[in-house]
């Protein structure tokens, strides 16, 4: 044991197994730890930490590390409990021991399960009730610690004693269940006592057997429910009894008639169960092969939030509906009063209304209703538990005199630990980023989904591909994507091909997508660098070099041309009835694409020490750059298509290097921004790139117009027309209040909030220089529309944040830098360079880097359109006379006229219109450019 005498003001808090919190059933026998420091001292450096496991062995490293370190013991066995204490040194100064924390390992090998997979013969059936399976456990003395190892082909809910096991909900989840099933480990000691225990384990049809996909069909894994338990017993004297899944148990039925994810749940509340007499079987090892087991990443699926209805009344029609205030996912909560024996509750949900009505076309297919059939009773608390439901209205019927305390909403989803937040002085860019984290709370159940609600629900790729930095801000996602890679390679094709859903449904031959199968390399490189996991980055290389192996044979002459492609999906000029159809071609896009996987794969490459790799996908990113500009740019740098999404991607991802080629196309993109009314004008591919482009590219300001842009489309539309959470598309509903005729209409898609992502790292300020968040760039491009911003992120080194004013023409830049991290600071306006600094908070005071505009010579109609609050009295005087519907229409025909003279709009316009009626115009833009008003 070390002598050294600690530092009184240094401690080692946070103590982390992989990446999760609770340690309890870990899936490897040597976890890797991650800690934090909190000290007062400016001057500390960790140089070496010291790890002490269960208070004897002591291992010392020199390391500055401190995230996911090595674990330098002997491996642990399976079924091990572990308690380590940390402390850690600057030079010779040690601090104290951390508090101790524990960890225990599952079961780590298919040998470690006695257990048989069971399945009721005669209960159970596809459209039968839902089974319960129970076993009696008799125990000879009184318990010192108890496991339960359990998962299902389905979902389960287990109880022991009558006292519910657990709070995960829909347990297992859903996982590539032919590659990998979840299994979940639970401490049941409290709940056990000597002599006859009941263990009953409740199954419902969940995503194994339940409808999956917009076709309707039910039993993609298979037709019989079945259950995976073992329950190992250790006595005060040291023996262990074990109990697992075998004939022994029993099934019967339950008072749950039929559930469905999509179809909702319909529960008999009259029905008591009998005892369970029926016989079970064991499943043969072809359909239940204990190699698929593997232990959770990240959190499981819990109830997160119960929020009460705000609102009952009754429609037009006379029906009765809630309103809970905010779209969610989970189910209502209802308590009946007087119910009557036999009396049916229906339950709807839809997330919309449309005419006062509940407006449940978007749902296609999906019934999204729970039905209850009431014992009598003077009062009863129902809801279901084996479906979940995007809403935000319910349509509540055989409930006379309901009432809004009657009802709350349940909101449930993977547990992720909130990590990043963001304010400004704009209410509604506030809504919008809220919009934002409740779309990512209700589509993170178990998989990245695309929607909660509708007949899909699916783990589409190229949602999460884009989404992923800013779903990293935002909470800790490195568990849960990690699982959900894991399946992403094991549905991978032989040839390299990415499913465009994970887990794979769609069992499409040659699911080659560019931007959608992207997710095998960028994800893990996202969480690379915001999570520091190199060993993840290590286990996804042979899936993300397969899919740039994949995508670069397709091409031909280096141009990935012809086949399926989604493209930049559901670019706002598109119909409803035909998402695909951008503006931008496809072959741009793939091609595109394809460069920045394969750097993206070389940077992986570099990282991982394989050289050779690193300079064949190098060389590979060189060749299809090359190809990029003979087949689809011109020598001054216009891109074919000339859409915002191809300008946008050439910026980001440096698909053209020559200076003035770069140059013409950030101008270009400045300018169809312009002439686009500073209306979105970009799908899936485009969006999230939008912003950055226009910031790199030295515009920043018309990056902040089009964030800020209120018309339809725009990201700040949908707060106008009261939005809680993102939409799918940028009209799903109308500016009438009407619903998207379209057929794929989501009210709640997290794929378009991507921008939230530059809203952290560029109008706040925070941003990642090195993996993990080891180096942080503080570097805020503030915007006269804006007097102050904030973003905090919890780094696995521990919250670093930014926040800055401006007040009195001086700008004001707090920032708070965690220990073990140091971040590099650039003021906003000043001349001064850049300063690097340590840990701990730091205060800069200069002046307001955009004070109010002094007046300027408007030249241009370019010129014009710079200024927002000219350009905006000029449009209203304009479309006031006749010269367009709305300042959006109007810039699109100014669209030739940029570089001419701002007083000859009218005239231009008369001519644009075959008109000659602009007098009244052309007085009015006189009277606006003389500087007086209108």
């Amino acid at each position: 044991m070390s002598l050294e005498r600690p530092e009184p003001d240094t401690t080692v808090v946070s103590v982390r197994f992989e990446h999760r919190e609770n340690a309890l059933g870990v899936g490897t026998p040597e976890p890797r730890l991650s800690w934090q420091v909190r000290t007062d001292d400016p001057a500390w450096q960790q140089t070496a930490y010291e790890m002490e496991l269960d208070g004897a062995t002591v291992v010392r490293v020199g390391s500055a590390e401190q995230i996911l370190v090595p674990w330098p013991f002997e491996s642990l066995p399976p079924r091990s409990r572990a308690s380590v204490r940390i402390r850690v040194a600057s030079g010779g100064r040690w601090s104290e021991w951390s508090a101790p924390a524990t960890v225990e390992t599952g079961l780590l090998h298919p040998a470690d399960w006695s257990a048989r997979f069971i399945t009721p013969r005669d209960h159970g059936a596809l459209d039968a009730p839902a089974p319960e399976l129970v076993r009696t456990v008799t125990l000879r003395a009184e318990v010192a610690s108890a496991r339960l190892y359990a998962t299902a082909h389905g979902v389960y809910t287990a109880s022991l004693n009558g006292i519910r096991i657990g709070d995960e909900v829909l347990a297992p989840g859903w996982t590539s269940y032919r590659h990998r099933l979840r299994y979940q480990t639970h401490d049941v000691t409290a709940l056990l006592a000597k002599g006859d225990n009941t263990l009953t384990v409740l199954l419902g049809n969940g995503w194994y057997r339940g409808r999956l996909g917009w076709w309707g069909a039910r039993a993609r894994y298979g037709d019989r429910l079945a259950l995976l338990a073992q329950l190992e017993v250790r006595y005060a004297d040291g023996s262990v009894e074990t109990f697992g899944t075998d004939e022994q148990w029993r099934a019967r039925d339950t008072g749950i008639l039929a559930d469905d994810l999509y179809q909702g749940q319909r529960t008999d509340l009259r029905f008591t169960p009998g005892e369970a007499t029926g016989a079970v079987e064991v499943l043969p090892d072809v359909d239940a092969d204990p190699a698929r087991l593997v232990a959770p990443e990240g959190p499981p699926v819990r109830v997160t939030e119960v929020l009460p209805a705000l609102k009952v009344w009754q429609s037009p029609s006379g029906r009765t509906l809630a309103d809970f205030g905010q779209n969610v996912v989970g189910w209502v909560r209802l308590r009946v009063r007087g119910a009557t024996d036999g009396r049916e509750v229906t339950v709807r949900h839809a997330e919309v209304l449309e005419d006062g009505e509940l407006c449940t076309r978007p749902l296609r297919t999906a019934d999204a209703t729970d039905t209850y059939l009431l014992a009598e009773a003077a009062e009863s608390v129902v809801e279901p538990s084996f479906t979940f439901h995007g809403f935000r209205y319910a349509e509540i019927s055989g409930v006379p005199d309901l009432t809004a305390e009657d009802l709350h909403a349940v909101v449930v989803g993977t547990d992720l630990r909130r990590t990043g937040w963001f304010s400004c002085s704009d209410p509604d860019l506030e809504q919008f980023h809220e919009n934002v984290v409740r779309g990512a709370r209700g589509n993170f159940l178990d998989v990245p989904t695309d929607c909660p609600q509708r007949d899909e629900r699916l783990g589409w790729t190229g949602d999460i591909q884009v989404f992923s930095p800013t779903a990293a801000f935002l909470f800790d996602t490195a568990g849960f994507l990690s699982s959900w890679l894991a399946d992403l390679a094991a549905d991978q094709h032989p040839d390299g091909a990415v499913p465009w859903v994970i887990p794979d449904i769609l069992d499409d031959p040659a699911p080659t997508a560019a931007a959608w199968g992207d997710a095998a390399p960028v994800v893990p490189w996202v969480l690379y660098e915001r999570y520091a996991d190199l060993g993840l980055l290590r286990r996804q290389f042979a899936s993300a070099r397969a899919w740039v192996d994949k995508a670069a044979s397709l091409t031909t002459d280096g141009v990935w041309a012809g086949g399926f492609q989604f493209g930049d999906w559901l670019d706002p000029t598109a119909p409803p009835d035909d998402p695909f159809a951008a503006r931008t071609p496809t072959d741009v896009v793939a091609t595109a694409c394809l460069i920045r996987c394969a750097d993206v794969v070389a940077r992986t490459a570099g990282v991982l020490g394989r050289t050779q790799e690193e300079a064949r996908y190098s060389a590979l990113a060189a060749r299809t750059r090359e190809a990029f500009a003979r087949a689809f740019v011109t020598p001054a740098g216009r891109i074919v298509g000339d859409s915002p999404t191809a300008y946008a991607m050439a910026l980001q991802w440096e698909l053209v290097s020559l200076p003035e080629q770069r140059e013409t196309a950030g101008r270009r993109l400045a300018d169809l921004v312009r002439t686009n009314g500073f209306r979105i004008a970009t799908g899936f591919v485009g969006t999230p790139l939008m912003t950055d482009a226009l910031t790199t590219a030295g515009r920043p300001d018309l990056a902040h117009r089009l964030l800020l842009e209120k018309g339809c489309p725009s990201w700040l539309y949908p707060v106008t027309m009261g939005a809680t959470t993102v939409w799918e598309r940028w009209d799903s509903m109308l500016p009438d209040g009407t619903v998207n005729p379209g057929r794929m209409t989501s009210f709640n898609h997290y794929a378009l909030g991507a921008v939230a992502d530059w809203m952290h790292r560029t109008v706040a300020g925070l941003a990642p220089a090195a993996p993990g968040y080891r180096e942080l760039t503080v570097r805020p491009l503030p915007h006269r529309s804006l007097t102050h911003a904030t973003a905090a992120h919890l780094t696995p080194y521990g919250e670093a944040s930014v926040c800055w004013r401006r007040e009195a023409g001086r700008f004001h830049l707090d920032v708070v830098v965690p220990v073990g991290t140091r971040a590099t600071v650039h003021l906003p306006g000043s001349a001064q360079p850049p300063v690097t600094v340590a840990h701990g908070t730091h205060t800069w005071t200069t002046d307001d880097p955009c004070p109010d505009p002094a007046p300027s010579e408007v030249v241009s109609v370019r010129d014009l359109m710079d200024e927002p609050g000219l350009w905006g009295r000029t449009a209203d005087a304009l479309t006031r006379h006749g010269m367009g519907d709305d300042s959006a229409q109007l810039a699109r025909r100014l669209a030739p006229f940029l570089d001419v003279p701002a007083r000859e709009l009218p005239a231009l316009l008369n001519r644009v219109l075959f008109e000659d009626g602009g007098a009244g115009a052309t007085a009015a833009l006189e009277t606006l450019l003389s500087g007086t008003t209108d």
